[in-house]
Order: structure tokens, then C-alpha cells, then sequence
């Protein structure tokens, strides 16, 4: 079948289910327009068609997906041409996943971060195996938890999506199915016969029962329980506070605030608001906020310098402006959240 995205993702209907798999392992299966397109043409037909019961989305290789081509929106930033439609077209298909009508079963194995989560975890079925590892890093790249992480992570247990905000930290797939990111979680070697059960039977809940795993989760309660005490303070500014406190006597603490300080503090600024205002609004709601911030971040600085620093000139050495929390205006970041001239995002 062919919705477009070339060699880089392909389409199949086995059985009954539409089986979407992504072909770009030698670049982690990194997202790219054509990629998004693709899989949007292919969810319209699907969603319509009544020989199509549900739909399976995988990956090739050792990652599910790595997030989004950063090395493209780069080059075309650099260049004066900020790719906003390639972030509405993402943004849209992410809105589409989320509602739609039929299972849609994201089987994750390896890593998924950024543009990946995007389009696996807001499906239906959410399974990780033991090689899952999940991580929203954005605020490391000078960007934001997108992709619709204002949904995701404040509906995670306790804080731990604030945290997993703020940080940018790796989970793997216990942390994932404790938090209820993921439903279900299972061994990997069983992948290739689960998805024949699926497109046999149509009955997702009923093939995965057959091959689910529970994983235990790797975070410790003394460590839940710190998250909670710190990352459930009203502001950033008090997050801040509560570690600085306890970092002279709490590994923990001092290692979890030498991570953020090391993030963009504009990034984790309004890492913070979205995901607080994340809390009461709905996805699509969620994903007009997000393209304000998008709008704004792709014609900022700390962006482009963060992708320079982890991907470019691999120096490590990222100079965010501003370089610190406390020069980080509220009204800067306010202009984040505020309307677009031209209109918000149509879905």
C-alpha cells in the first residue's frame, strides 16, 4: 500500500488490522514530514474502512523512534525557513491518533522519545517491551515537551511527569507501565506472533492478555516519594527551592537539580507552565498551546543553539540565553502562551 513517505515507512493490511512499520533504523527512525503525511493519509483511509479493525504501528531496528529529524528543522531554521508546517502536520496527526475510532496499538520496542511518543503513545494500546526506553528530552535541545507531552505527562502517576518534564531523564518499560504511560508491557521475543494474533482476530485486549508480562517498576519508593515532595510545588521557582534545600544531605535532589540546571532555563520555564496548564485541557486544546510555544521557540535562540551543541559540533556546550533561572523574564514567557496573529492551530 501505498499513503506516500517513500522508503521510510511502509503500510501493509494483514488480516484485519493496517500494519504501519517505520524503515528508518540507520537514523533511529527518526519522524520526517513525509513520514508524518504519510501516516496521516493512511489513518483517514483506515478509519473509514470496514475491512480494517485496528492498527498496528512498529519499527525497524533497535529504536522505535528517536524523536523528530532535529538535524533537518536545523539546516531549514538556519536558513531562514522555520519548518512550522512541519510541526502543524505533526501536531494535527498526534490530535488524530488520539481520537481515533479504532484500536490503534503502538508496539514499542527500543527507544522512543520526542516525535515518537507523538506517535505511539497517544493510541489506544501502548506496549513496551524490556528494550523500552522512554524520555521526553527536549528541554536539553533548548525546545519543550511537544508532540502533545502537555496531555501526556500531568496525567502520569504522582508528579512523575513534571519531573520527566523538567529533567528530560530515561524511563524504562516498569517506570512506564506504572505511571499508566504504557498498558501493557511484554518480552520482546514475542512481537512477531503477537502481531499475527492481532491481525487474526481483530481483539487487541484479548492478544494481549495472552502475552502480558507485568514489569515491576524500577523506581524505588523513596524516590517516588521524593518526586512527589519537590515536583508538586505550585512554581518553578519553588521546585527549585525545595531541591537546592535538600541537596546537601540527598543524592537524589543534588543530582535531579544539577540536571535541570544544566537544561535551557527558558525550556524548563515553560516546560513547567504547559505541563501545569496541560492538567485541565483537553488534547486538541493541548496541541494549540503547543503551537504557540512552537511558533515562538522556532524563531528563538536556545533551540537552534541546543540542537548545535547535541548533534552539530557534539561539544556538549550549549549557551543558552539567558543563562540562568533568575534572569528568565515572566513576561517572556508569557509570550509563549499568547495567540498567534495569523490564528491558532486548525485540527
Amino acid at each position: 500500500m501505498d499513503f506516500g513517505g517513500g522508503e521510510e515507512i511502509r503500510f501493509e493490511l494483514l488480516g484485519s488490522a493496517g500494519v504501519v512499520t517505520l524503515t528508518r533504523p540507520q537514523a533511529l527512525n527518526a519522524v520526517t514530514h513525509s513520514m508524518i503525511k504519510a501516516l496521516s493519509r493512511a489513518l483517514a483511509e483506515w478509519e473509514h474502512d470496514p475491512a480494517v479493525s485496528l492498527v498496528i504501528i512498529q519499527a525497524e531496528g533497535r529504536a522505535f523512534s528517536a524523536g523528530g529529524d532535529i538535524v533537518d528543522i536545523y539546516n531549514a531554521g538556519c536558513a531562514g525557513n522555520p519548518p512550522v508546517d512541519f510541526f502543524a502536520d505533526e501536531y494535527r496527526l498526534n490530535a488524530k491518533i488520539a481520537h481515533f475510532p479504532k484500536p490503534y496499538v503502538a508496539l514499542i520496542d527500543g527507544i522512543v522519545m520526542g516525535g515518537g511518543v507523538g506517535i505511539s503513545c497517544h493510541g489506544s494500546h501502548r506496549v513496551m517491551t524490556e528494550n523500552a526506553q522512554f524520555a521526553m528530552p527536549e528541554v536539553g535541545i533548548g525546545f519543550f515537551p511537544d508532540v502533545g507531552g502537555s496531555h501526556l505527562l500531568p496525567d502520569l502517576g504522582g508528579h512523575f511527569g513534571m519531573y520527566l518534564g523538567l529533567t528530560g531523564n530515561r524511563i524504562r518499560y516498569g517506570d512506564a507501565l506504572w505511571s499508566g504511560l504504557a498498558t501493557h508491557t511484554m518480552k520482546a521475543e514475542y512481537l512477531e506472533g503477537l502481531v499475527e494474533r492481532l491481525a487474526e482476530t481483530g481483539d487487541p485486549d484479548t492478544s494481549l492478555r495472552e502475552v502480558f508480562a507485568p514489569a515491576k517498576r524500577e523506581t524505588d519508593q523513596a524516590t517516588q516519594e521524593a518526586i512527589d515532595q519537590h515536583f508538586s510545588r505550585p512554581s518553578l521557582s519553588e521546585v527549585l527551592e525545595s531541591l537546592e534545600e535538600a541537596a546537601p544531605s540527598d543524592a537524589f535532589a543534588a543530582k535531579t537539580l544539577a540536571t535541570i540546571l544544566s537544561r535551557s532555563p527558558t525550556s524548563v520555564s515553560v516546560a513547567f507552565r504547559q505541563i501545569t496548564q496541560g492538567m485541565t485541557l483537553t488534547m486538541d486544546e493541548c496541541m494549540r498551546m503547543e503551537f504557540r510555544i512552537l511558533n515562538r521557540m522556532l524563531h528563538g535562540h536556545d533551540f537552534y543553539e541546543g540542537i548545535r551543541a547535541a548533534v552539530i559540533d557534539k561539544d556538549g556546550k550549549p549557551v543558552w540565553e539567558p543563562a540562568s533561572f533568575d534572569a528568565v523574564d515572566p513576561e517572556a514567557i508569557d509570550a509563549y502562551f499568547a495567540p498567534l496573529a495569523d490564528g491558532d492551530l486548525e485540527l
